[in-house]
């Protein structure tokens, strides 16, 4: 089995569950153009940008935003969504990833975050999980929002390694649609139905276990 050099992470529902809270904030702008944003409406959001997100549910509301208005919705969203995570602590990190970082960390593997999120310095401080990564490339950074793969090509560029050293972990289908299109191998966390493309998926981190990860990295 090929052995890879780069560990690159999505964020949300990969390495902590702030979906929920982003669900709340979207859900709340979405009231406010007469539209009631189902859960399954959420997965359309999953990985994409703020301005991407807020034309998705102006397209379902079949509504219409002037820029000032557009302009409000995206920073009131911010608010709100930043207002929910206050609490977020270290309990928040999802299964596996905290070992998984330490292993991955003691074998000398490059180690980034590729993020549509605006607040990933944030969320990592607060998860006391930002020392582990050498570059946090997030919506700061990025013009384009996954599926295209200028996310993680910024993330390889800057760690100097060959995309192709590189391993993509995601739970969203734009962001394993990046990580092919960028020429990344790809592990997806979810539903395998839903993950037809990528190269391995599995439950969450800790379902891959370290005899697997030891022939990936």
């Amino acid at each position: 089995m090929k052995k890879h050099h780069c560990a690159l992470f999505d964020l949300d529902g990969v390495v902590v569950d702030t979906a929920k809270y982003h669900y709340l904030a979207w859900k709340k702008i979405a009231s406010e153009v007469g539209y009631e944003l189902t859960h399954q409406d959420n997965e359309q959001l999953k990985g994409v940008s703020r301005p991407d997100s807020l034309k998705i549910i102006l397209k379902m509301a079949n509504s219409e935003l002037s820029h000032e208005d557009f302009d409000r919705f995206l920073l009131q969203k911010n608010k709100d969504y930043l207002e929910l995570i206050q609490s977020l602590n270290e309990k928040d990190i999802l299964p596996g990833i905290s070992e998984g970082l330490f292993f991955l960390k003691e074998k000398g593997v490059r180690i980034g975050l590729g993020s549509a999120s605006k607040n990933a310095v944030l969320i990592l401080e607060k998860l006391n999980l930002i020392s582990f990564f050498e570059v946090v490339i997030d919506g700061n950074q990025v013009s384009k929002s996954k599926p295209d793969p200028e996310v993680f090509l910024k993330g390889s560029n800057a760690l100097n390694v060959f995309p192709s050293e590189c391993i993509v972990f995601e739970d969203a289908t734009a962001g394993i649609e990046a990580a092919k299109r960028a020429g990344m191998t790809a592990i997806a966390f979810g539903d395998p139905s839903e993950f037809v493309t990528a190269d391995f998926c599995f439950s969450d981190f800790d379902a891959i276990g370290k005899e697997l990860l030891s022939k990936l990295f």
